[in-house]
């Protein structure tokens, strides 16, 4: 039996182990033609010859199974050698890839705001009620919170619709002076060739002293932040109404495509809104325990500047992730 333990460690294949398995443990292998010899021997004889071969059977089976997977573990190593890739290799065929679109316009938007001093904050984007409404001015019969515009789930959570709640969570947490922009992804049921179910924020805060926060302070930095992003254009506020401000006013540029002539995309009337702004209204500084403050807030849609800047017809097409698309963004 000596050699075939000898030819069980000498094998270099796992092909070459499985022939010596079978001309062990075959039909008519080497064990097989062993065993049928007990006929021939005496029967005192036999217990010990038997116990013997049993023993060898089990040794024998033992080295095949290690010397099989020392085998096909060496073979494993070989395939991922041969297979493996330098990444350190120069390749002509790598291309320059880009950030998306939106991101684009997202970074200078907070770029923008952080050379003018403004912090950075964020938060979760499952909110409550109370923070994503009630606070904001925003009491139970208004139509904003209609099941329709709101992805809710049990308890009075929801998806946030705005990132106004970050702006709460922030006077909550901390004492003017407030100078803050609060950018991220909201959520809302709609749909169609301006609206996607999730898109991108980006809403400011401004809290001081009565004395040095005003709306003059409001117009200055939005006109500076419009001709930073779109450049050329004319900047217009008409007056407006949202619940967590007052006054409030809508923020319009002049028709980047028409230059202010009437087009199309302006219907006809020159002007492009962009924005939403306003004072905060006294109701939410009360919500949050702020007395003899003033405070201005604004808020705008990136994907609305990033379809202007980009001259993009369909929201949508945002989001499809069309390599097409994207590819012209490198």
């Amino acid at each position: 039996m000596e050699e075939w333990y000898k030819k069980i460690d000498g094998s270099s294949t796992v092909d070459e182990l499985e022939q010596i398995r079978i001309a062990i443990f075959g039909k008519k292998g080497i064990l097989a033609a062993e065993f049928a010899k007990m006929k021939s021997i005496a029967a005192q004889d036999r217990a010990g010859f038997a116990k013997e071969l049993n023993e060898h059977k089990s040794s024998l089976m033992e080295q095949l199974r290690a010397k099989k997977e020392q085998l096909m573990l060496m073979k494993l190593q070989e395939d991922m050698e041969a297979e493996a890739i330098d990444v350190t290799l120069f390749s002509s065929m790598s291309q320059r890839g880009g950030l998306h679109p939106v991101m684009q316009v997202m970074d200078k938007i907070v770029e923008y705001f952080v050379s003018m001093n403004f912090s950075i904050n964020t938060a979760k984007m499952i909110e409550d009620d109370f923070h994503n409404f009630e606070a904001l001015n925003l009491p139970k019969y208004h139509p904003a919170r209609d099941m329709q515009d709101t992805f809710y789930f049990k308890d009075e959570m929801l998806l946030r619709t705005h990132t106004s709640p970050v702006q709460i969570r922030t006077m909550m947490k901390e004492q003017p002076p407030i100078r803050m922009i609060a950018p991220g992804a909201v959520f809302r049921r709609d749909f169609d060739i301006t609206h996607t179910p999730m898109f991108h924020q980006v809403e400011g805060l401004v809290v001081d002293d009565e004395s040095v926060v005003s709306f003059a302070n409001l117009k200055y930095i939005l006109e500076d932040f419009l001709h930073y992003m779109f450049a050329d254009v004319e900047v217009r506020f008409r007056p407006s109404f949202f619940p967590f401000t007052e006054p409030s006013a809508e923020v319009d540029i002049s028709c980047i495509f028409c230059k202010g002539s009437g087009c199309r995309v302006c219907s006809q009337t020159g002007w492009l809104e962009v924005l939403g702004c306003g004072m905060v209204d006294q109701n939410v500084f009360d919500a949050v325990g702020y007395k003899n403050v003033s405070g201005y807030a604004f808020g705008l849609g990136v994907e609305r500047f990033a379809m202007l800047i980009h001259h993009i017809g369909d929201l949508r097409s945002l989001f499809e992730g069309d390599i097409r698309l994207l590819e012209q963004f490198r």
